[in-house]
């Protein structure tokens, strides 16, 4: 993951054959009692496939009136992907959809030309307290689908398909692995996918996409000879086939796609192939001009203040 070419690897130099090209330790930060982990975009690595956000929120469990609500929000040129281990939370959006997403569905938010949505607990996590812990990533759109109408698709966990042999069990949530198809699709080829390894257990990582990688969750697990700790990215590298055995139980989730055409910009929560599409969508937030969210538009989430930071290219891997 550079703005540089990877070089091809060469016959009898071993380590430019090796299986792991970059490993990407996310930034901690603590949002209202919990900790989320900002794994992409980083310095390290920008973009896997279409994947342009990931975040790992928690492991973390609320003590009672702790957890705090994500309040609405708008977001363009982007499918947001919610899916949890632990705890639920509850999607309202503008186009009038509310579902509460529970450990092994998924939720698929295509933001296209604009959509507004929120995020909140339960009642009951609220006033008693409660868990929460999971992934929330952003696929960048292509270029020719920036634009579509917003869209929402909820799977439940058993619409999913569950791959199980031996020690190994994988949850196909978007695209396609290990012989299975997620009823979720996408408009760019990509592969998403939660693996638990029983000790000892190893599963193989072929190179079904140009971009791969592995997100150590929980447990340790060994990749091309060396043992990683939970809470790591680790980009593969291209067209190198190669496995994952757990030392000790493990949870990792296997990301993947193709790259797509050029870079994208990312300002707050908007994604775009153009920096004027950015300033138009900032302008629509200021003006009220996004879709309100039926039931719930009483509060909302404010535009940072421009002087936060500009766009930043975020480049699909040479």
């Amino acid at each position: 993951m550079s703005f540089s070419p990877t070089p091809d690897p060469v016959p009898g130099d071993a380590a430019s054959c090796d299986a792991v090209e970059t490993v990407i330790i996310p930034r901690a930060h603590d949002i209202g009692g919990m900790e989320v982990a900002r794994v992409l975009p980083s310095l390290e690595g920008q973009m896997i496939g279409p994947f342009i956000f990931f975040d790992r929120m928690g492991p973390v469990r609320f003590t009672a009136h702790q957890a705090q609500d994500v309040r609405p929000h708008p977001h363009i040129g982007l499918a947001t992907v919610t899916y949890l281990f632990e705890g639920s939370m509850i999607h309202r959006d503008s186009l009038g959809s509310q579902r509460v997403i529970e450990p092994g569905a998924v939720n698929l938010m295509t933001a296209g030309r604009g959509i507004v949505h929120s995020e909140r607990h339960d009642l009951t996590v609220k006033e008693r307290g409660g868990a929460l812990f999971g992934i929330q990533s952003w696929i960048a759109l292509p270029k020719a689908n920036e634009e579509d109408a917003p869209a929402f698709l909820h799977a439940g966990s058993e619409e999913l398909p569950l791959v199980v042999d031996g020690g190994v069990t994988a949850r196909v949530v978007l695209g396609e692995a290990y012989g299975a198809s997620s009823p979720v699709k996408l408009a760019s080829p990509a592969t998403y996918a939660e693996i638990l390894l029983a000790a000892g257990a190893w599963v193989p990582v072929d190179p079904t996409h140009e971009d791969r990688a592995l997100f150590t969750l929980e447990g340790e697990v060994e990749v091309d000879g060396t043992i990683f700790p939970p809470g790591q990215m680790l980009v593969l590298r291209r067209g190198v086939a190669t496995s994952a055995r757990a030392v000790t139980p493990a949870r990792l989730m296997l990301v993947g796609g193709a790259p797509l055409e050029g870079p994208r910009y990312i300002w707050w929560n908007f994604v775009s192939s153009d920096l004027d599409r950015l300033e138009s969508a900032k302008q629509a937030w200021r003006d009220g001009r996004f879709d309100l969210i039926p039931s719930d538009h009483d509060e909302f989430i404010p535009l940072p203040e421009d002087g936060r930071g500009r766009p930043r290219p975020q480049m699909p891997r040479a």
